[in-house]
C-alpha cells in the first residue's frame, strides 16, 4: 500500500471503518479528507482516486522542488564520495555513507515521481555546467575544488561546514515548498519533504556537534 493511500485511510478511519468507507463512496457519499495547505480547508478524496497517484494533485512548485532536489542531493553525495580518502575519523566517514546511502535512494525515489507525472527528468550533474544555477545551499565550484585539495583535520572542518550549509540549503527549499499556496499536498511530496526536514536538520545538528569537538 502505497504512503499516501495509508495516509488517507487513517484520517479516514477517525470518522468510519474501512467498510463503511468504500460503501461511503460507492453511493455517492463523502470521501477521505486530504488536508490542504496552510490557512486553506482541506479537499475531499475518493477512495478510488487515492489509489492512484497520478490523480492526485500536484503543482508546478511541487515540479520545481523535486527536480531542483535532484541535484541537490547529488552534489551532497559527491561531496561524502570525498571523504574516505581523506579523513582518518571513524565517525566522519559513518556520517559520508548515511549521506550517500539515503541520497541515492532518495534521487531514485524523485525521478520515479516525476517519470510518473510525465514530467521532466533534470540532469542530476547539471551544477557542474559553467554558469549553472545553484539550488539553495549548494557549494560553488570553487568551494568544491578547496574541499577536494583538502586532507585531515582541515578536509574535515571544511566538509562539516559546507555539508551544513548544503544541508541548510534543503531546509529553505522545504520552506519555500510549503509557502507556496497549494503546493506540498500530493501525498508522496508532503511525506518526502517533511523527512527531508527532520532529517537534514538531525545532521545539521550532529555535524555541528563534530565541528565544535575539532575546534577546540
Amino acid at each position: 500500500m502505497s504512503t499516501t493511500m495509508t495516509r488517507l485511510i487513517a484520517l479516514g478511519l477517525v470518522a468510519c471503518s474501512a467498510a463503511a468507507c468504500r460503501s461511503a463512496n460507492v453511493s455517492g457519499g463523502p470521501g477521505l479528507i486530504q488536508p490542504g495547505a496552510p490557512g486553506q480547508e482541506g479537499r475531499t478524496v475518493s477512495v478510488a482516486d487515492s489509489t492512484d497517484l497520478s490523480k492526485v494533485q500536484f503543482t508546478p512548485a511541487d515540479v520545481k522542488f523535486m527536480q531542483g532536489m535532484i541535484g541537490h542531493h547529488q552534489q551532497a553525495i559527491e561531496m561524502a564520495a570525498l571523504l574516505p580518502d581523506r579523513t582518518s575519523r571513524e565517525d566522519m566517514k559513518l556520517l559520508a555513507k548515511r549521506i550517500e546511502v539515503s541520497q541515492v535512494d532518495e534521487i531514485q525515489m524523485m525521478q520515479d515521481w516525476l517519470r510518473a507525472r510525465g514530467q521532466t527528468l533534470p540532469d542530476p550533474h547539471a551544477h557542474h555546467q559553467h554558469g549553472a544555477t545553484l539550488m539553495p545551499g549548494m557549494l560553488t565550484q570553487e568551494e568544491m575544488a578547496r574541499l577536494e585539495a583538502a586532507k585531515g583535520v582541515e578536509f574535515d572542518r571544511l566538509f562539516l561546514e559546507g555539508m551544513i550549509k548544503h544541508h541548510g540549503g534543503a531546509l529553505t527549499m522545504v520552506r519555500e515548498l510549503f509557502a507556496t499556496p497549494a503546493a506540498g499536498q500530493d501525498g508522496d511530496i508532503f511525506a518526502f519533504a517533511s523527512d527531508v526536514e527532520a532529517d537534514q536538520q538531525m545532521e545539521i545538528d550532529r555535524m555541528g556537534a563534530l565541528l565544535r569537538e575539532l575546534q577546540k
